[in-house]
């Protein structure tokens, strides 16, 4: 079986960090590199916990560093959720390997290795779209260079920063619209999934039981942010990022259709909403992006189980 080259852009971020785990430890994905930018924490302490997570997977993936800031906004974070190191306060447990750090900017590797994989490289872009979006306006043949761009962001009805738009969009709107207007296809696992996607805690308590070094990893981070789930209303953790990841390999237990999506950048209540005309009676003429609805809760935790007890 020939392996889905993929290029993951990210700002871990807990749920990242699960991304990562699940996506470097799947057979069916060759993850051929890693970016970092500013989000859940500040762009500094992303590329460190990038670089703390592959070291703890154990093997040799190359990460760049991108944005620091959003396009054209000042930066909110998401360390109510993530903690101020982003890893729910355990960071300084996890040693930083010795890894070159690289010179190449993020939006310069994900156009080379667009290039090098000849229109089969998948982009996953489960933070803000600020990164991918530097490299769209850098580089106007990159569309037609992907095979598709699935990221963990918006949603078709509601919100989860505010109550019309999600963390990932609010951030850098203007990204996110550049983004949905490049004209790649586009897969969105938004909130109407990712929201679906729960960890129960008996789900957790399996991960803990397990004794490899990633799985004591990745249920450190689960537990450190169950409270906050639990706080807001979830039955466990939502698995927002992993999601992205798993969609690729399993695209069988999610549910969705084609929509059309625009970005509101100029409103302030609605800042960040991903407008979207799947429920609405007037639709926008267009359809540039599919959109995930629902997720088979059962068969994804039995898939993340199953992932991590192989590692």
């Amino acid at each position: 079986m020939s392996k889905i080259p993929v290029f993951i852009d990210c700002d871990p971020g807990a749920d990242d960090i699960l991304a990562l785990l699940l996506a470097c430890n799947m057979p069916q994905l060759d993850v051929v590199g890693i970016s970092t930018l500013c989000g859940n924490v500040e762009g500094d302490k992303t590329f460190i916990n990038a670089k703390k997570t592959v070291g703890v997977i154990g093997k040799d993936i190359p990460i760049y560093r991108g944005a620091d800031s959003p396009m054209f906004r000042e930066l909110i974070t998401g360390k109510n959720v993530h903690g101020e190191d982003g890893m729910g306060g355990i960071a300084s447990e996890i040693p930083t390997p010795n890894i070159n750090d690289n010179s190449e900017k993020a939006w310069d590797a994900i156009y080379r290795e667009a290039k090098a994989h000849n229109g089969e490289l998948v982009l996953v872009a489960v933070g803000p779209m600020t990164n991918v979006a530097i490299a769209l306006a850098k580089y106007k043949e990159l569309p037609s260079l992907l095979k598709k761009i699935v990221i963990m962001g918006g949603s078709a009805a509601y919100g989860n920063v505010t109550p019309s738009a999600e963390f990932n969009i609010y951030v850098d709107p203007e990204a996110a619209q550049i983004l949905f207007k490049c004209g790649a296809p586009i897969y969105m696992l938004g909130l109407d999934a990712t929201e679906k996607a729960v960890l129960l805690p008996e789900d957790i308590e399996k991960i803990g039981a397990m004794t490899s070094n990633q799985a004591k990893f990745a249920y450190a981070i689960l537990k450190n942010t169950m409270d906050f789930y639990i706080a807001h209303g979830h039955a466990g953790n939502c698995m927002h990022d992993p999601c992205a990841v798993l969609y690729i390999a399993y695209p069988e237990i999610f549910t969705g259709k084609p929509a059309g999506i625009c970005v509101e950048t100029k409103a302030s209540i609605t800042r960040g909403k991903t407008v979207c005309d799947m429920y609405t009676d007037i639709k926008f003429g267009f359809e540039n992006a599919y959109v995930m609805t629902d997720v088979d809760r059962d068969a994804l935790a039995e898939k993340i189980i199953e992932i991590i007890g192989n590692y």
